[in-house]
């Protein structure tokens, strides 16, 4: 499932998180970054993002939902996409 399909699809898990956000940054369209950063925002997968990140849950969701990360904290999730996505690139 990639962020511009209609059905959003289960976040739940570290790896599920990880392979959406992926293709989210793989697309390359802001605003499908954006919508796919709120989604996790809203997600039970936060919590394990949040955790591997080494980010405060609470802060991460506000600055997702707000599309305003500062850059230290994108590049921690974005440490976190590339050792924790599927090898494919896929969501799970």
């Amino acid at each position: 499932m990639t962020p511009t399909e209609s059905s959003p699809p289960a976040l739940d898990t570290l790896e599920a998180v990880a392979g959406y956000l992926a293709a989210a940054f793989d697309a390359g369209d802001p605003d499908t970054m954006t919508e796919a950063l709120k989604l996790v925002a809203r997600s039970a997968g936060l919590t394990h993002l949040a955790a591997a990140a080494g980010l405060p849950r609470d802060l991460l969701a506000a600055a997702m939902n707000r599309g305003e990360m500062g850059l230290d904290s994108l590049l921690a999730i974005m440490k976190v996409i590339d050792l924790h996505r599927p090898a494919d690139g896929a969501p799970n």
